[in-house]
């Protein structure tokens, strides 16, 4: 019997996620922890901090990539300069919001901060179509500048 309802949940959770989850909050306000489809709770649970983390790791590789197009795209600063402040603004803004809810991301943050980087430098260099090579090799600042609301790359400096 407790097979049948683990299977019907499985079922529900395949067929209708919103149902489930809905199902799943019953349970759990009832206090009816038997009740709980317990495996693909857990997996839903884990797979929030993953959502987490690949949010942070694409904010902080977009906030890369507008800190290294004011440092370094000099055809295109003068038309965009203002646009891409302001990119950098809000995705810091984005940045600190998430780590103001959950503070311990800050430590993944700092360990995908090279890795998002290389990516940002790479993209760069392809939208700028300039070799890679004319983009610095290592981050330009660490975490707390690059976060910083107050800091700006110098123009072709960095």
């Amino acid at each position: 019997m407790v097979q049948e309802r683990v299977s019907g949940q499985r079922s529900l959770y395949d067929q209708d996620y919103h149902l489930w989850l809905e199902e799943m909050a019953r349970f759990l306000e009832a206090g009816q922890l038997e009740q709980l489809d317990r495996e693909n709770l857990l997996e839903e649970i884990l797979d929030l901090g993953r959502r987490d983390q690949r949010k942070l790791e694409s904010l902080l590789t977009r906030l890369w990539e507008h800190l290294l197009k004011l440092g370094y795209w000099r055809s295109e600063l003068g038309r965009n300069q203002a646009h891409w402040r302001g990119e950098v603004t809000n995705f810091r803004v984005q940045i600190q919001r998430e780590l103001k809810v959950s503070p311990s991301l800050r430590r993944y943050c700092e360990g995908v901060l090279e890795e998002c980087y290389q990516d940002a430098r790479r993209i760069v260099a392809q939208r700028a179509a300039l070799p890679v090579e004319l983009l610095p090799e290592e981050p330009i600042s660490d975490l707390d500048q690059v976060l910083s609301l107050d800091w700006f790359p110098n123009p072709g400096h960095g």
